[in-house]
């Protein structure tokens, strides 16, 4: 037993607890490395009124202008291009930037060290990550904290063991115990190091974009790196409709060397963008296209992704809502964007602002996921974790969110209309007035046939008392609890550990403790 669960650990498909374990949670579907869907995304944006977002796209990028932010190298490439600058400011003539979009592929693999675990982004598939950037963790004792890295570690572990994700992530939490100038060199070996899944890469500084380069390249060899994709990076937009010299840097880093990023446009509507829909939609779009155009400018063919996260604001308080309508509107919207574009698109999540997993946490995840599903995205930051507005990483709905995201390959299967999904058998043998548990199709397809939460207790209230009263973020707890103790990290070649570890050192050494 203990060998087939270390196999499966490892990403081998075959026998072993977990895979059992995926094969009731997930309707008789083995742990796949990404979700392809079945269905048709949802499409609440008609073809007229993309044409008017477009057009108004356009209108911001002609005459309004992007930004670009301390960059002598971005200005003389977007001028070279085409582009009216002014200043810093950088205006795309009429079709430009959509006209330097079509070089971006429409779908590519991001390579991981498991080749079994790479995964496809674009086209009909998505892609689920954690939690992204919290400085904060809600911990194993429930205790509300700063981050370590530890913590960071912890969640590396959690994720590489939860089949729910099927991608490592990013900065799953801000280990503050480390310098900001060194800490990337950690978070990134953690990923490479205990799970074999693709992660994604540093961005707060072009050197430490180039750090994740230059480790990945151990781990993968300098041409492979070159020739194939093995990490994605966020780079987020300043809106409104302003690029930074920090994440232009770090996007020239990575588009130079063939590693996907997504251009991200960071939007609370109301403050960072217009209250309205149709107007975060322009603006969003006009944000999206501009970063896509530079890439494609960096390095024609390069791998981008059309990224968006746009939340709604309290008009009373001026915080953050989530699970609210007007950002589910936005991501469904972009999402037929992102496709008439033809590259493709990062959103979504299980977003929160609640400080607890608690009934907020569960409705506003829900509201969230759903149109990230059902819409059509393909890489989804923040599928679990996200608590307090993205402030904290929650260990619990981490594990209770991942639980939930087993279901997702089910929603989107589609409608089975086999002999088998027809059940035609069971209604014959069955007829009137009887019930179905007995006959012969229902005993044929009771395994799988409805999927399963590992952690959704279906026992009565009397069993329920009897047995602690225990609820579902104690028993999220209780679960990664046991899972980092049985944790075992997937094999590593010990020469390029230690060629990772040798470069850590030595950058280490090279690296100041403070940025000032």
């Amino acid at each position: 037993m203990a060998e087939t669960e270390t196999a499966q650990r490892r990403g081998r498909r075959g026998g072993g607890r977990d895979a059992r374990r995926q094969m009731r949670s997930g309707g008789g579907v083995a742990a796949s490395p990404y979700i392809t869907r079945g269905i048709p995304p949802v499409d609440i944006l008609t073809d007229e009124a993309a044409e008017i977002i477009e057009a108004n796209a356009e209108t911001i990028l002609e005459e309004i202008g992007i930004d670009f932010l301390e960059d002598a190298e971005a200005l003389e490439l977007l001028r070279d291009a085409g582009c009216d600058i002014k200043g810093e400011r950088v205006h795309f003539p009429r079709g430009l930037a959509r006209k330097l979009c079509e070089t971006a592929p429409s779908s590519f693999t991001q390579h991981a060290r498991n080749a079994e675990r790479s995964v496809e982004i674009g086209g009909n598939n998505m892609v689920f990550a954690p939690v992204y950037g919290p400085p904060f963790v809600r911990d194993l004792q429930n205790e509300r904290r700063y981050a370590t890295i530890e913590d960071f570690r912890n969640f590396v572990k959690l994720v590489y063991m939860l089949p729910g994700f099927h991608h490592s992530g990013g900065t799953v939490c801000e280990p503050v115990d480390l310098p900001v100038t060194k800490r990337h060199l950690e978070m990134i070996y953690a990923h490479q190091s205990l799970s074999d899944k693709p992660y994604m890469g540093s961005v707060t500084a072009p050197s430490r974009a180039q750090d994740t380069v230059d480790m990945s390249k151990i781990l993968f060899g300098d041409e492979f790196v070159e020739n194939n994709t093995v990490s994605i990076s966020l780079i987020n937009a300043n809106s409104p409709m302003t690029w930074d010299a920090m994440m232009l840097g770090a996007l020239k880093v990575y588009a130079r060397h063939n590693q996907a990023v997504i251009t991200a446009p960071f939007i609370l509507a109301g403050a960072m963008s217009p209250v309205s829909v149709a107007g975060t939609l322009a603006q969003t779009l006009a944000e999206a296209m501009s970063g896509i155009a530079f890439t494609q400018l960096v390095r024609p063919g390069a791998p981008v992704v059309f990224g968006s996260f746009a939340s709604s604001m309290s008009m009373q308080t001026g915080a953050p809502t989530f699970g609210t309508p007007e950002p589910a509107k936005v991501l469904l919207g972009c999402a037929k964007l992102a496709r008439r574009l033809g590259v493709p698109f990062r959103s979504g999540g299980s977003l929160t602002a609640a400080k607890t997993a608690d009934a907020q946490a569960a409705y506003e995840s829900a509201n969230t996921i759903m149109p990230t599903v059902m819409g059509g995205v393909n890489f989804v930051l923040h599928a679990g974790g996200w608590m307090e507005g993205g402030l904290v990483a929650d260990y619990a709905k981490l594990i209770l969110d991942a639980d939930q995201l087993t279901m997702m390959q089910d929603v989107v299967n589609g409608i089975d209309v086999s002999e088998n999904g027809q059940a035609m058998d069971a209604l014959r043998e069955t007829g009137p007035g009887k019930h179905f548990l007995g006959s012969s199709h229902t005993q044929a397809n009771f395994e799988s046939a409805f999927w399963r939460s590992e952690l959704a207790d279906n026992t009565t209230f009397e069993q329920w008392s009897s047995e602690g009263s225990v609820e579902s973020h104690e028993r999220g707890r209780d679960r990664a609890v046991k899972m980092l103790d049985s944790f075992e990290a997937p094999a590593l070649d010990p020469s390029i550990n230690d060629g990772l570890r040798d470069f850590i050192g030595k950058r280490m050494e090279e690296l100041p403790d403070s940025e000032f």
